[in-house]
């Protein structure tokens, strides 16, 4: 009870004598689509093996994420968007069973190379997002009718050390999903994987490629739900070199970007303070809480409230 009415005394407190300080806009790309690889992301719910895709970015501070953007091939060309699935994972080890799956090959029941830089094994709860539960809307728009790619990944992901070397070039309409989360993620500052899922009415959803940022990105990786908890990396583990000109495995970026607003002096989860700190922050920042909620997309000032308790109290 006595945090309650802390936090509540810093929102009316910040909301009622802070003058509103600039806005802190975040916004994260990979750029667009390469025309390298599509790579399967579905769930089970299609009635199809689920298959994840993830790919890594960065935040340097603590940060409100309300909107992204995704691209993507359907393969189908009848095929409509029917849902879509945003998760989050911290970098492996964190949320992941360090015992079953080491960084170093030398594990009980060795499924992959390597976890080194993965996604970890689950997501993380606070930070899931459905179309179909209402925390997401999406709306999809056609960007090329008939756009090819050089290679895919759909079926060969296999716990097993040999290449596949990708399974053929893909042709279909690229799409871009953009993404409005009607409930905000607020993560802390920190390196994140991000995975997508799309289901459609007919045919695979291939997350395709972009080109690689300047290091030290990371490249994607993905799995099955016979691979699952462990991931592959789609360059060096599936694909792997080219057995005719010998040329390095590739390594590929997936195309999305990120919005929302950087939040300077927020509370550090796990404190005590944590709850007051970043209401006060967010108050400083758009000159009251009400304005804090309403800017960065959150339905009210409770939906506010309770985001700052799962980000207080992870």
């Amino acid at each position: 009870m006595r945090m309650r009415l802390s936090l509540v005394s810093a929102m009316i407190t910040a909301g009622v004598l802070a003058t509103p300080a600039l806005a802190s806009p975040f916004s994260f790309t990979t750029g667009n689509a390469d025309g390298r690889l599509g790579a399967l992301s579905q769930s089970e719910a299609s009635g199809k093996f689920a298959t994840e895709t993830a790919d890594d970015f960065f935040l340097t501070e603590t940060t409100v994420i309300s909107g992204a953007t995704i691209t993507g091939l359907m393969t189908a060309p009848s095929a409509n968007i029917s849902n879509v699935e945003i998760e989050m994972y911290h970098v492996f080890s964190l949320d992941s069973n360090v015992a079953r799956t080491s960084g170093a090959p030398t594990f009980s029941t060795p499924e992959v190379v390597t976890r080194v830089n993965s996604p970890a094994d689950v997501e993380i709860d606070a930070a899931t997002r459905d179309g179909s539960e209402g925390t997401l809307k999406f709306a999809g728009s056609s960007l090329n009718a008939s756009f090819a790619v050089q290679n895919t990944v759909v079926d060969g992901i296999n716990p097993t050390p040999s290449k596949t070397g990708g399974e053929g070039p893909a042709r279909g309409q690229e799409v871009q999903i953009t993404i409005t989360f009607t409930k905000p993620i607020l993560l802390p500052a920190g390196h994140y994987f991000f995975r997508p899922d799309v289901q459609l009415t007919d045919g695979d959803f291939l997350y395709l490629s972009a080109a690689a940022p300047v290091a030290p990105d990371l490249q994607a990786w993905i799995r099955n739900s016979d691979l699952a908890p462990d991931w592959l990396r789609i360059g060096t583990d599936i694909i792997g070199p080219d057995p005719i000109s010998g040329a390095a495995a590739p390594k590929f970026n997936m195309t999305f970007s990120l919005a929302g607003n950087a939040i300077p002096e927020a509370g550090v989860p796990g404190e005590p303070r944590c709850h007051g700190e970043s209401a006060s922050a967010l108050a400083r920042e758009f000159g009251g809480i009400h304005a804090a909620a309403s800017n960065l997309g959150f339905s009210s000032v409770g939906a506010l409230q309770h985001s700052l308790k799962e980000f207080c109290n992870p």
